[in-house]
């Protein structure tokens, strides 16, 4: 299959809607349009250049002035019928400098040409080769069907290449099946969290939890995944020998192919402290992933032990009905001002995302420009810098006293609350959060925060360090996942044998590009060791890089008749070096504070050292003389063998 360029469907306009809906417009965005449109140069320069702004509001100025503002208007409607009509439209498929000129214009400031290819394939603008493998060339088998599964199936599945998913869960979407506390949601703008090919009528600019569940199962029906699903199977094991490899399931089933792709997250495995007394709670006590379907939490006092993402999501969402709540907090963390959190997509901004052709791929490049790499210098240490103690750079000192203001303006009159949650080290050091209520929720005189560590739990309550014991009918555990153990609790052997928790260590992953691992061939990884984005970006970009990545080597592979692949010890060893080495001179190395994206030891795990520009560069095209390879054979056996297991351990 060769690549389809991207053409917006053309439909009858209703001028007086399209009218209406245009002031609601993001400007900046709209410009782009009206250039695309007409292919007249003039909207790409002054007066017409917006200025930067964070580029989420529906109708954002631009910073143009009124009369400016109505031109624009009135000229992207003239265009937009006429289009509707039938008009060519100028500049249908922008590349190289062309594209990085418009993209400058939408966001109001020079983009590098470096990020006009990746953003042209991910507008829909730039030939991508969908290649298909010869049939029954191989066989692959994937654990999970949450955001990466989903979208390895799909890309299997257009590649030709047969597949079986593997999913614990009674239905799709990984996490957000999982985690439904209340206030659960993105911190990521809804547009950026979707599939670059699957876009989504998004009615919040950051989706809660109960809309994007729906937008993933919808894609599911959407490609007919569920045919290819395995529901209520859990993988506990899998090994490689004689050229394939062997999956086992909880229910004692094996399953046997040719390759496993792992889509399993980082965020998956609740982390349950080891504070004593857990048991001895007579009342509800749970993870934030194990929310009670059925909890009234109405009238009750409620303990929140941690001050991570989930509880901050948590506590403004359920502190309106508790009679008191107190959250235990290890380490403030760094909030930023958000305006449109909560706020609806504006139904002018709906209509135009529908109806104006690129209006939402102009819509969602600012986006990714204003929330991916641009924060990515501030992330770096300079040695030179006076202050290390309070931030890494200058610009990163900018944001300290961004984020600082507006704390203190947010808490004002309240300097107890000020000295509990205003961070003392460098801002992005931990995952950096929203502020989706949580300031105006610790002001709340229901609403109790102590800076003190837990001891203790008690059948009636939590006791902290200072000995004084918090009655409690609730306790919450916010307290994050097991982020450092890839792949666990399944135990994965390679090709001498060795599981992988053994090459590892407990909490010390690695991997060529976080995908592929010396002695498991065959054996592919999304969300893997140093992926998580902790810079900003939708996750779903790194995870469209990775399956592409490895469906390109399956294809390759079955193209030139290779049965097994296994990354070359000293590529993985050269990347996790340079992947260390980047780590070392950033933020998340910093040693004044702890974060979950590095283990105990020091080293960065979990989080991606590279920019997004940078990585999509890296996993572009496989190269094979990485792999050390082996020939193939095709086999005539039914696709993914099934036995019960025998009564032997393996």
């Amino acid at each position: 299959m060769g690549f389809v360029p991207f053409a917006p469907e053309r439909a009858p306009i209703d001028r007086a809607a399209l009218t209406a809906a245009l002031e609601q417009a993001n400007l900046p965005s709209l410009v782009a349009v009206l250039y695309q449109l007409t292919g007249d140069r003039r909207w790409l320069a002054d007066p017409y250049r917006p200025t930067r702004s964070r580029g989420m509001e529906d109708n954002d100025p631009g910073g143009f002035p009124p009369e400016v503002r109505a031109e624009i208007r009135a000229a992207a409607a003239d265009a937009v019928c006429a289009w509707a009509d039938g008009a060519p439209v100028a500049v249908p498929s922008p590349t190289g400098e062309g594209l990085a000129e418009i993209m400058s214009l939408a966001v109001g400031e020079a983009v590098p040409l470096e990020y006009a290819e990746m953003t042209a394939e991910d507008m829909g603008f730039a030939p991508v080769e969908v290649r298909r493998a010869p049939p029954g060339a191989l066989r692959a088998i994937v654990i999970g069907a949450g955001v990466s599964g989903m979208l390895a199936a799909i890309r299997l599945a257009e590649a030709g290449i047969e597949h079986v998913v593997l999913e614990k869960n009674a239905d799709v979407g990984g996490t957000w099946l999982e985690n439904a506390y209340p206030g659960a949601g993105v911190d990521t703008p809804s547009h950026l969290y979707s599939y670059s090919f699957a876009p989504r009528d998004w009615t919040t600019h950051f989706g809660k939890r109960d809309e994007v569940w729906e937008y993933l199962r919808a894609v599911a029906d959407r490609h007919d995944l569920r045919e290819r699903i395995r529901f209520g199977t859990e993988v506990v094991a899998a090994s490689w020998a004689d050229g394939r490899w062997t999956v086992r399931t909880a229910a004692g089933e094996e399953l046997t192919a040719d390759v496993v792709i792992t889509a399993t997250g980082q965020l998956n495995r609740p982390k349950i402290p080891p504070i004593p007394g857990l048991d001895r709670f007579r009342g509800p006590l749970f993870h934030t992933a194990e929310w009670p379907a059925d909890l009234d939490l109405t009238g009750k006092r409620v303990v929140v032990i941690g001050t991570g993402a989930s509880a901050m999501q948590v506590v403004p969402a359920v502190a309106g009905q508790v009679a008191h709540l107190t959250v235990f907090q290890r380490s403030p963390q760094w909030i930023a001002p958000n305006e449109v959190y909560f706020s609806p997509v504006a139904e002018g901004a709906r209509y135009l995302i529908e109806h104006v052709p690129y209006y939402r791929l102009w819509y969602r490049t600012r986006l990714a420009w204003n929330t991916n790499d641009r924060v990515h210098p501030g992330l770096q240490k300079d040695p030179a810098w006076e202050h290390p103690d309070r931030s890494v750079n200058a610009l990163n000192d900018g944001y300290r006293r961004v984020f600082t203001r507006y704390l203190e303006a947010e808490l004002a009159g309240r300097p107890d609350l000020v000295a509990k949650a205003l961070p003392d080290y460098p801002p992005f050091g931990k995952r950096m959060l929203l502020d989706n209520g949580w300031f105006a929720a610790l002001r709340r005189e229901n609403v109790t925060l102590l800076t003190e560590a837990v001891t203790e739990v008690t059948g009636t309550g939590v006791r902290g360090a200072d000995g004084a014991e918090v009655e409690a009918d609730v306790v919450v555990l916010a307290t994050g996942f097991h982020t450092h153990r890839v792949l666990w609790p399944i135990e994965v052997r390679g090709r001498s044998g060795r599981r992988i928790d053994e090459v590892w260590g407990p909490e010390d992953a690695h991997a060529h590009l976080g995908i592929t691992v010396p002695d498991f061939p065959n054996l592919f990884l999304t969300c893997g060791p140093g992926t998580v984005l902790g810079h900003g970006g939708s996750y779903i970009t790194i995870a469209e890089c990775q399956v592409r990545y490895i469906v390109d080597l399956l294809v390759a592979m079955a193209e030139r008749g290779i049965g097994t692949v296994e990354v070359r010890p000293e590529v993985e060893a050269d990347y996790v070096r340079r992947h260390d080495e980047a780590h070392e001179a950033m933020i998340w190395t910093h040693p004044g504070m702890r974060n979950w994206y590095r283990n105990a030891a020091g080293r960065v795990v979990s989080a991606l050292p590279w920019r997004i520009v940078d990585y999509w560069r890296m996993t572009r095209e496989p190269d094979l003389r990485e792999y050390r390879t082996d020939g193939a054979g095709y086999r005539a056996e039914p696709a993914f063998q099934s036995a019960q297991l025998s009564s032997q351990s393996p």
